[in-house]
């Protein structure tokens, strides 16, 4: 019995030894569910939830190397993803509007990602509610190799430092996700890395998806 659980028992007989015999079975299966399985690349091909507070995302395989990821937060409306491999999102679609990101390169020759690797790719947005002026440019730059914790459960990840720019070259966005292979998600995204105002931005437990 775990610290923190003290239950007395008093009586004799019988039904005494009957309602120690079901609460100890109560604990058993709340020790077994507590330590269930990890999801793993095998696992995970049947889909899996990742969750923090304020947010639980659902990812699922999908045809030509698509992950879907489904959303919901707390205080605003579930949005829909399609992300490459789990990484590069190529599409999303919520009550605030629809986007596509349309690489003009072949993302399937970026994977399997290496530490050291480094390429560029460049992009348009397109929005049933806007034409896109210019393209984009996403680089990946794969930093090195990590271990990330969800739970109990911990997992190697590729530290992949992302930088988008619009089409004259100014940044408008940049961080590093841990990113996990055997998953194909990003665990957390790391911001202003090296600086004062590091800070980390990650999903806190992993679970299978329901069936």
């Amino acid at each position: 019995m775990s610290r923190g659980i003290q239950i007395k028992l008093y009586g004799k007989g019988k039904a005494m030894k009957t309602l120690s015999a079901g609460i100890s079975a109560i604990l058993f299966t709340a020790g077994a569910a507590h330590g269930g399985p990890c999801v793993d690349a095998k696992s995970a091909r049947n889909g899996f939830v990742l969750a923090r507070p304020g947010i639980q995302s659902e990812f699922r395989p999908a045809a030509g190397g698509m992950i879907s990821v489904t959303n919901t937060y707390e205080q605003q409306s579930p949005q829909k993803q399609f992300l490459y491999a789990g990484l590069i999102e190529v599409f999303r679609d919520s009550e605030t509007g629809r986007l596509a990101m349309i690489p003009f390169s072949d993302l399937r020759k970026l994977f399997p990602l290496k530490a050291g690797a480094k390429s560029t790719i460049e992009f348009v947005e397109l929005s049933p509610s806007k034409q896109p002026k210019a393209t984009k440019t996403l680089t990946l730059a794969v930093k090195g190799k990590e271990t990330f914790s969800l739970g109990d459960c911990k997992y190697n990840v590729l530290a992949v430092k992302e930088t988008f720019k619009n089409g004259v070259g100014e940044t408008l966005d940049a961080f590093t996700a841990l990113y996990s292979p055997d998953l194909q998600a990003a665990l957390a995204r790391r911001y202003d890395e090296g600086t004062s105002a590091e800070s980390v931005n990650g999903y806190e437990t992993i679970k299978p998806l329901a069936e």
